[in-house]
């Protein structure tokens, strides 16, 4: 912490030069920050042709949008490089590829995404990338098959278990997810015309009780080392590619979370679309939404079952019924965190632009209230949901 100095622009290019890899380092001359997110600043650094060729991210001290009255560790700073690394190890073609990384200043080098775009921005657009889903499920299945139990040795898991524990992080997600949007609590932040239904989502002790053993699971199953934050915020995509980014909230934690995360952003979508997009174009897209759910869980779970019959190192784990097995309860737990994406995205403090660029206040309300209800409704069903087509099902019957 003594070298530590929240970083210029300019800082962002001196860095940039010494460890941004390029041949003709002298040749980074301006930066931008570009951070729209709570915790961090991220600079592209551009050429003497306007080219952006790398960007430099350092971690912040504290809660950006908060300030210095919620600080964080800057430690999250190496779990969320070292955490893209064995990453990256695993699936390249879908990680952002980290160049360097200071953990005296919290800083990272990363490769220039300058050719992608932010998924969620493409969906709020109501783009279409056909081969996204499919990418992320084969990147969800080969970044938690590896760091999985089914492949490292047991002596490795649970040294990397230690390494990879992420309490003050962890803690915002414990909060976010299952605590405070459950209590009437400051963080909290939805449109007054909703109040009747989030406090019956206070009151609903099925809910709760599901909720709780959400929690729970969050808490204590230390399956694989997870993204932690892997939402359409965190997804860059282009004709043919994707890349995810921004895993600072990276720890080894149950399976299907980081599922659930993925499936739970598409959804807010969905759920969106009427408000973002004529009637047409918004039942085309949510009917894409569906396919893209379908889609995302096919490919995690037959690219993981087929990770676990190719190269599982435990013998025990690799009799051949038992991991079809685990993946059923792998996707009672990615529909209950699904859920919970939906509820902590409207009621709680971080929202998601699918919703809040809806420009018709009333349509809006409207796209937040399904988003309530079907996060509430998936929560509740999802121990009985035995597959992917009864989810659909289940999704067009909440409207």
């Amino acid at each position: 912490m003594s070298q530590y100095r929240t970083f210029t622009a300019a800082d962002a290019v001196e860095y940039a030069q010494r460890f941004g890899g390029l041949s003709d380092a002298s040749s980074l001359v301006t930066a931008e920050e570009i951070g729209d997110g709570n915790l961090n600043l991220v600079f592209k650094i551009f050429d003497r042709d306007g080219i952006s060729r790398v960007v430099v991210k350092q971690a912040l001290p504290w809660v950006r949008c908060v300030g210095e009255s919620w600080p964080l560790t800057l430690e999250r700073a190496r779990l969320e490089a070292e955490t893209l690394t064995e990453h990256y190890r695993h699936c390249p073609q879908h990680t952002v590829k980290v160049l360097h990384y200071d953990a005296e200043l919290a800083v990272m080098v990363m490769e220039d995404l300058s050719s992608y775009r932010i998924w969620r921005g493409e969906l709020v657009q109501g783009r279409d990338y056909p081969q996204a889903t499919r990418q992320l499920g084969e990147y969800l299945a080969q970044t938690l098959f590896h760091t999985s139990d089914f492949y490292l040795h047991p002596h490795e898991k649970k040294a990397r278990v230690i390494r990879f524990t992420n309490p003050e992080m962890c803690e915002i997600t414990e909060d976010l997810f299952f605590t405070d949007p459950y209590e009437d609590h400051p963080r909290n932040d939805y449109p007054a015309q909703l109040e009747a239904e989030v406090a019956k989502l206070r009151s609903d002790e099925r809910l709760r009780n599901e909720v709780a053993a959400l929690k729970h699971r969050f808490f204590s199953h230390a399956e694989a080392h997870l993204h932690g934050d892997i939402h359409s915020g965190s997804v860059f995509v282009a004709d043919g590619r994707l890349k995810a980014i921004d895993a600072e909230f990276g720890y080894f934690g149950p399976v299907g979370f980081d599922v659930g995360t993925a499936l739970g952003n598409l959804l807010l979508n969905y759920c969106a679309l009427p408000g973002l997009l004529a009637t047409r174009e918004a039942a085309d897209g949510r009917e894409q939404r569906l396919q893209d759910i379908r889609t995302l869980w096919l490919t995690f779970a037959e690219r993981f079952q087929a990770l676990a019959a190719e190269k599982s190192r435990d013998r025990t784990l690799a009799w051949p019924d038992y991991t079809a097995t685990w993946l059923k309860k792998v996707f009672a737990d990615s529909i209950g965190y699904c859920g919970s994406e939906l509820i902590r995205r409207t009621v709680g403090m971080a929202h998601v632009a699918d919703l809040e660029t809806i420009q018709d206040e009333a349509m809006r309300i409207e796209c937040i209230r399904h988003a309530i209800s079907l996060g509430k409704t998936l929560i509740v069903a999802a121990p009985h949901i035995d597959n992917i087509d009864t989810l659909i099902a289940r999704i067009r019957q909440n409207g």
